[in-house]
This record gives structure tokens, sequence and C-alpha cells, in this order.
């Protein structure tokens, strides 16, 4: 195992087993401005110092979310709209990784295809709802392949400047050892291009799951937690749209946390290697 892999690892132990006292301090910092907008909010309704109808109370919040969950409508909301996240991420990092791959290792290709790429991802991405509207109706289709879209820029991004950014000491190393292609590409850029890769794909797991709820709230058909919030906004429910904010806000963090998780648990298994 090189320096660098061991002093890696013995950060990452060292940070395991860090005191629990000093890191649950920090986890509780975290809370404060969710304690006192809460506080705020409850205060605000119950004072009437906000028209109910535009912020109903905390309390009505809570109701909503109690009818959501007993009757199951937020578990098909949900279900629906991760179902349609999970198969536009797979899609778009899939699709990511090997146009990214391309862009970094052929050079031809990168000339031929790199300057239409650049002009392809300064598009705003919500620019592609009405001709994909068009081209695929407001369905299934439709917002799968608007979330693969929102996958697929950061990963080739991430995974193709990876590549390209080797550190040219890593290859002069390869050459002098007498390396192969192949093996300088399994042995030193992939590894070195490993965090850079991570990075596009954690960014397309979050860019997929927001691009989610603008489909479902501009695509309106069908089922989702996007359009949750639709139904409350026309029919001037603020509980069941802060309801849905919330839901969807939580979503994201566990998403975050897992992503990171998963970061943490293949760098120590890397740095282990």
């Amino acid at each position: 195992m090189s320096k660098f892999a061991a002093l890696s690892s013995d950060v990452a132990a060292a940070e395991t087993t860090a005191p629990l006292r000093v890191r649950s301090n920090g986890r509780w910092k975290g809370f404060v401005l969710p304690v006192f907008a809460l506080v705020l909010w409850w205060a605000s309704s119950e004072l009437g110092l906000v028209n109910s109808a535009l912020l109903v109370s905390p309390l009505k919040v809570l109701e909503t979310a109690i009818d959501q969950f007993s009757s199951g409508k937020i578990w098909v909301a949900l279900g629906a709209s991760l179902g349609r996240e999970m198969a536009g991420f797979a899609i778009g990092t899939f699709a990511g990784l090997v146009l990214g791959g391309l862009l970094g290792f052929v050079p031809l290709f990168n000339r031929i295809v790199g300057p239409s790429f650049n002009t392809f991802k300064q598009i705003s991405l919500f620019a592609w709802i009405p001709l994909l509207s068009v081209w695929f109706g407001l369905g299934e289709v439709a917002k799968v392949v608007f979330l693969s879209l929102a996958a697929l820029l950061p990963v080739v991004v991430n995974t193709a400047d990876g590549i390209k950014n080797t550190p040219p000491k890593l290859l002069e190393v390869a050459q002098v050892y007498g390396y192969t292609r192949w093996q300088t590409i399994t042995g030193v850029i992939l590894p070195a291009a490993i965090p850079s890769i991570f990075t596009g794909v954690y960014l397309a797991l979050i860019y997929s799951w927001l691009a989610t709820i603008g489909a479902e709230y501009l695509l309106a058909a069908g089922t989702g937690i996007g359009n949750t919030l639709v139904d409350g906004s026309e029919h001037f429910q603020m509980d069941l749209v802060i309801f849905g904010m919330v839901v969807i806000g939580l979503v994201g963090w566990l998403m975050n946390a897992l992503a990171r998780l998963v970061e943490r648990r293949i760098s120590l298994g890397y740095g282990r290697s």
C-alpha cells in the first residue's frame, strides 16, 4: 500500500474513532436554524401575524401528514417519483460514463464531439421540456428522458475531466515501468479519476431528484410527489403544499446522506487496497 493510501486510511480511521461527544455537538448545531424557523412559523400562525390562507399552522400540516401516511397516498406518490428518478438516473449515468470515457480516452472523439457537447451543456435543462413534450407527450417516457438528461451532464463532465486531469507524473511512472495501454488505464488513470467520477455520479443523483419534481410539476400528467404540490396549489391547500415540500427536502437529504456514506466506504476500501 502506498504512503498516500496509508495516510488516507489512517485519517479515515481517526475520523471514525473520534470522540462521540465532539461529533454529536457538531450535529446538534445543524438543528438550530430549523427549530428557530419552526418556532417562528408557529408563532406567526398562532398570533395571526400572517394570513392563515397563505401560511397554515404547523399543526394543520401535521394533520395533513398523518392523513397522507395513514391513507397511503404519500407512499404511492413517492413510489412513482422514486421509480422514475432511479430509471432516469441509471440511464443518464450509464450514458454519461460511456460518453465521458470516450471524451477522456479518445482524443479524436473529443475533437469531433467535444465542441458540440460544450454547446449542448449550455442549454438550460428546463428548455428541453417543450420539445420533449412534443416528441414524447406528457407521460412517463418524456419524464424519464428529461431525468436522463439531468443525470447525463454532470457525469460526462466529471468523468472526462477526471480522466484528462490524471497527474502527468503518474503517467511517467507507468511509462518507466513499461505499463501497457490497458494497464495504464486500469491501474493509473481510472484510480486517479475515481473521485471526480464519483462526484459526477453524486451530482447526477441530486440533479435527477430535483428534475423529477420539476418534470412532475410541468408535465403534470400522472402520479408523483410533484403532482401532490400541483394538487395542493390548484385547490389552495397550503398544508398539502408545505407537506409535499418537507417530504421532498427529507428525501433529498436522505439521498445526500446515503451518497456520502457510499463515497466514504469506497474511499476507505480503495485506501486499504
